[in-house]
């Protein structure tokens, strides 16, 4: 019987016969945030639904393919959308994508999202470097049956984000010339769909969460157990429930990552080359 090795075995045969070489980064792109990839030279574009055993139900906001190719005279890999578990994905459906993505040989992912603001410093538009993460999923992508093949059982999540990637994003960030301002805080996940209640915004502002979204943490722990070193950028699309007397739209998540397109594209060109 085949195991979630064998099939992330296949996959990654599936992708090498036709990847132009071994890549340096990994890039998740987050909804609406797509664009990014369309800045990638050389690109080679795939299909999720073509890569054996890769999760490719189509989601609003999400392209759903893989693009490897050159950014800054950097070999990549960036990946167009996500498995989200409000999807009804497993854990181990889930656990896919950055599990074939090291054992492509990325050393360093980068996972982007749109998020909502709990923090009142923070201002939609503006992009927070996510320091450590809360996982309120009710979850996590390793339980279940464990294979030594994906690392320790019991990863150490100490430093999920890694400290050189955020100090480096600091630096990339104020050397920008085109506008983008950079935050730091802490991400909490969330199952979804549905967006948080304010009741539930006030509590887990309350945890130390500053922005809150529905993806990110299950890759970073995925990744972080595989030994990848992990970035975590939160769009701030939208400020949360009851932050501001407006109601939540997913239509407005994606305009405003629209806005960011350029800027943030810009931001993850400069990082890239400095990896």
């Amino acid at each position: 019987m085949a195991t979630d090795f064998d099939h992330v075995e296949e996959a990654v045969a599936f992708l090498r016969a036709r990847l132009p070489a071994e890549p340096a980064a990994g890039v998740v792109l987050g909804s609406g945030l797509g664009r990014f990839a369309e800045t990638v030279t050389d690109p080679v574009v795939v299909s999720y639904a073509d890569i054996p055993h890769w999760p490719s139900d189509p989601l609003i906001g999400h392209v759903g393919a893989l693009t490897a190719g050159t950014v800054a005279d950097r070999r990549v890999v960036v990946l167009s959308g996500r498995a989200h578990r409000y999807q009804g994905y497993t854990r181990p459906e889930i656990a896919f994508a950055p599990r074939v993505l090291a054992c492509l040989g990325v050393p360093v992912l980068v996972l982007t999202n749109a998020s909502g603001g709990i923090n009142t410093a923070l201002t939609s538009g503006c992009v927070m470097i996510v320091d450590d993460h809360i996982n309120l999923m009710g979850d996590n992508p390793l339980i279940g049956p464990h294979d030594d093949r994906f690392g320790y059982r019991f990863p150490d999540m100490s430093e999920v984000y890694a400290r050189r990637l955020r100090q480096l994003a600091d630096e990339v960030g104020q050397a920008l010339p085109l506008p983008l301002r950079l935050t730091h805080g802490v991400y909490a996940a969330v199952h979804g769909p549905s967006y948080e209640t304010p009741a539930e915004i006030r509590f887990l502002g309350t945890v130390g969460a500053d922005a809150v979204g529905m993806s990110t943490v299950p890759e970073a722990i995925v990744a972080r157990q595989m030994g990848l070193e992990v970035l975590g950028l939160s769009c701030i699309t939208n400020m949360a429930a009851g932050v501001l007397p407006e109601p939540l739209h997913h239509d407005d998540v994606l305009q405003v990552a629209e806005r960011l397109a350029e800027p943030f594209g810009a931001f993850l060109t400069g990082l890239i080359r400095r990896l």
